[in-house]
């Protein structure tokens, strides 16, 4: 609730309560008592007025009153939750070469931020590195507030050695998610961590609840080297080559092959009871490879993706892809004297050398006796039909029985009878040099971070020249070229997205502030011939998605969400290239109120200038908490029967 709107209702709850209590200010009295244009005597009213001041159970009632309406209006507000984390560096050894991680709170990975559709979170973050730091909410939609997004586009960096406060609502959202570091390669050291967003209490889940519980796993490939000298690596104009390894929650293989394997590594071990059930919230946090997610003996049911309930079917294993998030059910009923391998391996990587890039952790059942047996499960086989992932990928489904929130339209079922207004067709092309640098384009076109975030410039009219409205939205002749452009989007446009991956490697897009529909794979160049393969039926809505190299996918996603919103290859090293753009998106209509203001404890940089009269780097949050709330109503009753 809007501040104005609290005090007003303060002024509203106190006046009569001052009124009861104020016996000899006579202008108070007069004030806040006498009814407008009454047509009584005012002796009459006087006399009445001191009989029922007389009265002190009349007055404890109304005091009671008074505070049970305080207590409704904190119970009727979206609950927060607050988070504090303090970010640092801490050394760890996750494959066995001693190096500096990102950690928060001192883990690694960081811990779970976990609230319920709806509510509210703030979190506190102190930067205690030696660098500027951002955070973003990989596949949180920050319904009209991208001034919580945490890219360089809408957030000056948070400096070293101070905090900011993100304040943020999951507004009809549910389903896995993840946090990470966002400014240059910084992910690659670290700094990630989970988000889980449950049902309402009155929305049921479409499966049984887990009786073993929620365990989250991060996978990702990982490099010995430490971010800064990643960066420059690519600022030199080399490509990062081959990873070291593959981590399974922020730890190294277990030591399943004693060549390809060193000693004392540090593995990660799953602990779990025989016959239960568990739900596994998997995410691809690496820096650009996809990999392959599978547990020895056991079926992975999909139950979810990014917010949007699956529907359920078995696999023996699973190809994720960087920056994707998935839910398995999975349930412990194999030979529980025996340990299971859980792997993840690296996908459409050619060589020897790749065979390393396999990340290996236990499944520990309670009553095990045994190490894990045997060679490490297979994974999937494309030498003779390539479509192995596609084909997976293309059996997702959206379980469209499932009660839980929708984007817009609402329900994928609708998107057949829409007319598209606009097709983007966006092509990457594999790196190459622009004005002597090694980039990475869409349209021939590498993105450059102005100082000044592009949503911070839209809010201050005499800021300009930050930024152009030229970015193509289909391939273009001419050179390929560096520039801070971005798409003008219209608002409430119903938009085809077509990505067409002319690189050799796979690559994932992620769109903050969105879910969408995911229609169309095939391999080949994208026609419009190609819509009649679309499915329009149950596609699945989500946040990230991959584009298999020589092909194209495509999405529909309608521009409902006000605001300038990062469009960004997964891969790191493909981000940090410059493959990537931002949708602005503007309500044209008078009284614009599909947006936010910009918080009060918004940071300034660039062209923007920090006001004088704001000092304060904390919560910039409008909302008063519910347990602060809670307690004033408590201190209410307590001090207004004292005074009586």
């Amino acid at each position: 609730m809007p501040k104005i709107e609290l005090q007003t209702y303060l002024v509203f709850l106190f006046i009569p309560i001052a009124c009861l209590f104020s016996k000899s200010n006579q202008f108070l009295q007069r004030h806040c008592c006498e009814a407008d244009n009454l047509q009584v005597d005012y002796i009459e009213r006087e006399k009445e007025r001191q009989r029922f001041m007389a009265s002190r159970q009349w007055r404890l009632a109304v005091v009671l009153l008074s505070a049970l309406l305080l207590l409704r209006f904190c119970s009727a507000a979206d609950p927060i939750r607050q988070f504090n984390w303090q970010v640092s560096y801490i050394t760890a050894s996750p494959l066995g070469v001693p190096q500096q991680v990102i950690a928060i709170n001192g883990q690694f990975p960081g811990p779970v931020l976990q609230v319920t559709t709806n509510w509210n979170a703030v979190v506190n973050v102190t930067n205690n590195l030696d660098e500027d730091l951002l955070f973003t909410w990989n596949g949180i939609q920050l319904r009209r507030n991208s001034w919580q997004d945490g890219v360089l586009g809408t957030n000056c960096p948070i400096p070293k050695g101070q905090n900011w406060t993100y304040d943020f609502q999951v507004k009809d959202q549910i389903g896995s998610f993840y946090y990470f570091p966002s400014l240059n390669l910084q992910r690659a050291a670290g700094g990630y961590g989970g988000i889980i967003v449950d049902n309402r209490s009155v929305v049921p889940l479409p499966f049984p609840l887990p009786d073993g519980g929620d365990i989250t796993v991060f996978i990702g490939d990982w490099f010995n080297k430490n971010h800064r000298d990643l960066k420059q690596q690519l600022d030199q104009g080399n490509e990062l080559g081959i990873p070291d390894g593959v981590l399974i929650n922020g730890k190294g293989p277990y030591r399943y092959n004693n060549t390809v394997v060193p000693s004392r590594i540090e593995y990660e071990a799953i602990n779990v009871d025989p016959g239960k059930t568990y739900r596994f919230r998997v995410h691809n946090v690496g820096s650009f490879t996809s990999l392959n997610f599978r547990i020895q003996s056991h079926s992975l049911l999909l139950v979810e993706t990014e917010g949007s309930y699956t529907v359920q079917q078995n696999y023996t294993d699973f190809d994720i892809h960087v920056g994707q998030s998935y839910s398995f059910l999975i349930t412990m009923d194999q030979n529980s004297s025996n340990d299971y391998y859980i792997v993840a391996s690296s996908r459409f990587m050619n060589g020897s050398l790749w065979s390393r890039v396999t990340g290996v952790a236990v499944l520990h059942y309670s009553s095990s006796k045994n190490k894990p047996i045997g060679p490490l499960p297979d994974p999937p086989n494309d030498l003779f039909f390539k479509e192995y992932s596609m084909n997976q990928a293309r059996s997702i489904r959206w379980n469209l029985s499932a009660s839980a929130a929708r984007p817009n339209p609402q329900g994928s079922f609708k998107i057949g009878s829409i007319n598209i207004s606009e097709t983007y067709v966006l092509r990457n092309k594999a790196p190459i040099s622009i004005n002597g640098k090694l980039r990475a384009t869409i349209n021939d076109v590498s993105y450059s971070s102005p100082d000044t975030p592009l949503r911070l410039a839209d809010n201050f009219a005499n800021i300009t020249g930050v930024y152009k409205l030229d970015f193509p939205v289909k391939p273009l002749p001419g050179a390929p070229r560096i520039a801070a452009s971005v798409i003008n989007s219209t608002y409430k446009d119903f938009v085809e997205i077509v990505f067409q991956n002319n690189d050799s490697i796979v690559q994932t897009y992620h769109m903050d502030g969105y879910s969408f529909f995911v229609v169309g794979f095939a391999y080949g160049e994208w026609t419009e011939a190609s819509r009649n393969s679309y499915n329009k039926w149950d596609a699945v809505a989500r946040s990230t998605i991959q584009v298999y190299p020589g092909a194209w996918t495509a999405i529909l996603v309608m521009l409902d969400n006000v605001g300038i919103w990062n469009f960004r290859a997964g891969s790191l090293e493909r981000w940090y290239l410059g493959q990537e753009t931002y949708l602005r998106i503007v309500n044209p209509e008078p009284n614009n109120r599909t947006e936010l203001p910009i918080p009060s404890n918004a940071l300034y940089c660039g062209k923007a200038y920090w006001p004088k009269n704001v000092t304060d780097h904390g919560s910039g949050s409008s909302l008063l908490p519910s347990h602060l709330c809670s307690v004033m109503a408590i201190l209410f009753v307590l001090l207004s029967y004292l005074l009586m």
